[in-house]
C-alpha cells in the first residue's frame, strides 16, 4: 500500500487549497478513506474521511469550508479546502486501513 500526498503550499488568509492523494497497492474503490491533519504542540485530528460508497463526515473545525471527494477511476481522494485560517497550518496526512501516508504541509499565513 502506498499513499502519496500533494497540493500543500503557503496560502494567505482566506485562500484555498487543493490536496490530492494517490493511491496504489490496494483496491481503492473497496476501503474508506480519511484525512488527519497534525499542527505543531497538537494531537493528530481527523478531519474529514469518505466512506467507500462516499458518505462524507467532517470535524466541526472544518465543516462547510472542507470538501473530501473520491475518483475511484483514479485512485484518488481529494480535500478541497476554502476560507482557510491560520490555525488550519498543519502536515496533512492521507489515511486508509492501518496506513498513513508522508503528509504534505499547507501554511495559513499572511
Amino acid at each position: 500500500v502506498q499513499l502519496v500526498e500533494s497540493g500543500g503550499g503557503l496560502v494567505q488568509p482566506g485562500g484555498s487549497l487543493t490536496l490530492s492523494c494517490l493511491a496504489s497497492g490496494f483496491t481503492f474503490s473497496w476501503y474508506d478513506m480519511g484525512w488527519y491533519r497534525q499542527a505543531p504542540g497538537k494531537q493528530r485530528e481527523l478531519i474529514a474521511s469518505i466512506t467507500s460508497r462516499g458518505t462524507t463526515n467532517y470535524a466541526d473545525s472544518v465543516k462547510g469550508r472542507f470538501t473530501i471527494s473520491r475518483d475511484n477511476t483514479k485512485n484518488t481522494m481529494y480535500l478541497q479546502m476554502n476560507s482557510l485560517k491560520p490555525e488550519d497550518t498543519a502536515v496533512y496526512i492521507c489515511v486508509t486501513m492501518n496506513y498513513w501516508g508522508q503528509g504534505t504541509q499547507v501554511t495559513v499565513s499572511s
